[in-house]
Parts: C-alpha cells; structure tokens; sequence
C-alpha cells in the first residue's frame, strides 16, 4: 500500500470544508436588498465571489507543502476514479507534472470535491478524522 504525505486530518478538514464550499449556488436576486430574518437568510447560500470558505481552503492549500499538494490532487483523481491504488504513482507523478502554483484554484474548480477526496481516501483504508484543525491564514 502506497503512503500519503499528506494526514487524514488535514485531508478531513478539507472534506469538511469543500462539502461547506459545495453548497454554494449562484446569485439568484442580485438586488435582492431583504433582511435575513425574513427570508430565512437563504442569501447566505448564494456564491457572491467573496466567500470566506473560498478563502480559507486557499490559505490551507497554499500553505501545504509541496508534496502533501502534490497527494491531495492526485487523492481528488483517485476518488473520482481516474485511477486506481494500484496505479498511484502514476497518479501521483501526473498531479506532479501539471502542477503550475494554482493547486487550491483547480481543486476549488471540482465539483464534489469533498466526495472525491472522502473516496480516494477510502481507497487507502483511511477515514478523515473527526479531529479539528485549525486552519492556516
């Protein structure tokens, strides 16, 4: 079984948080101008660029090192299925190949993110810890 250099913890934390990025949907009333506590605050769901979950899988992302970048790209495309355990390093090198310092823009570009990431993690025999991290500025 081939070994990540990335912690399940870490990986869990941005399970957590992209399924929160995940449920973002478009402006639908641009001008909508209502309080929150009338509408149920269903504003709270729309993506309006400014999304402070956005920001904070990019600072968690960009302050992973290189490998451990390097490992949750290519977990993302072994959960989606692009892949197998067995062909990991093959994987592995490709996410290596195409990385260009843009890593939390793609990874934040795929949809159901945090499913992939949950199942590629499941491909090595690992749950994400329930365990908080606290995340990196």
């Amino acid at each position: 079984m081939p070994e990540l250099t990335i912690s399940p913890e870490k990986v869990g934390f941005l399970i957590e948080k992209a399924r929160e990025f995940d449920v973002k949907e478009g402006i639908v009333d641009p001008d909508s101008g209502s309080n929150g506590a009338d509408d149920d605050m269903i504003d709270v769901l729309e993506d309006d660029g400014s999304d402070p979950v956005a920001r904070e899988i990019s600072g968690f992302i960009d302050a992973l090192s290189e490998d451990e970048q390097v490992d949750l790209v290519a977990l993302m495309r072994l959960g989606r299925g692009d892949g197998t355990i067995e062909e990991w390093a093959d994987l592995r090198r490709e996410a290596a190949r195409g990385r260009n310092g843009r890593t939390a823009s793609y990874l934040l570009g795929e949809p159901m993110l945090g499913d992939f990431l949950a199942e590629g993690l499941d491909e090595f025999g690992l749950a994400p810890a329930d365990e908080r991290i606290t995340p990196i500025q």
